[in-house]
């Protein structure tokens, strides 16, 4: 009896069962490394609106709040930090501008109720809505952004996933994550005085 044909076949079965499991892991990590770049993308087509709305806020604010330039100033060039760190793709330095950007807004839609005319504007009623709907937006799909990259990290450390993804180089993601200023309430009588 020939027992080196039946150990034959049996490594050449557990060889080829390795390989399709691995070829399995390899094929999950693509697909949950695209699901980073897509809940990105997501977030990013959002940032791109609001980022053209939010020239036409800062207009139509600069017609009644003479006395506010700095706080547009400071909306203004805040746009374009997320502007700039989005086009890098660089996420820490979007969360970062983004802490900025969100604080002015707060500041600018807090200061327009001095402004009664302002407020009371159609077109300032509409792009606050626009913006805030946006804003809303972004929370949302940061939310699963954090998620798909949450998955990503999980996996490219995890055993036997990590094998896999250090032999085809995956990289862990990095967070949006906002400072804790950004979500702190705004300072009212600090606006008014």
């Amino acid at each position: 009896m020939d027992l080196s044909k039946p150990l034959d076949v049996a490594a050449l079965l557990a060889v080829l069962l390795a390989l399709g499991y691995g070829v399995i892991l390899y094929n999950q990590l693509v697909s949950i490394k695209h699901g980073v770049r897509q809940a990105w993308a997501n977030i990013d087509v959002l940032l791109r609106q609001r980022h053209d709305e939010l020239p036409k806020l800062v207009e139509a604010c600069r017609r009644y709040m003479q006395h506010e330039q700095d706080t547009l100033e400071r909306v203004v060039a805040a746009r374009g930090a997320v502007a700039s760190a989005r086009e890098r793709s660089d996420v820490k330095g979007v969360g970062q501008a983004e802490t900025l950007l969100r604080s002015g807004l707060g500041q600018l839609f807090a200061l327009a109720e001095n402004y009664p005319d302002l407020k009371a504007s159609e077109s300032f009623q509409h792009l606050q809505q626009r913006i805030t709907g946006l804003e809303n937006g972004i929370a949302d799909r940061r939310e699963l952004y954090n998620a798909a990259v949450n998955i990503n990290n999980v996996r490219i450390e995890q055993f036997p996933d990590l094998i896999v993804a250090r032999m085809f180089s995956f990289q862990p993601a990095e967070l949006l994550q906002f400072s804790e200023a950004e979500k702190a309430d705004v300072d009212m009588r600090a606006l008014f005085t």
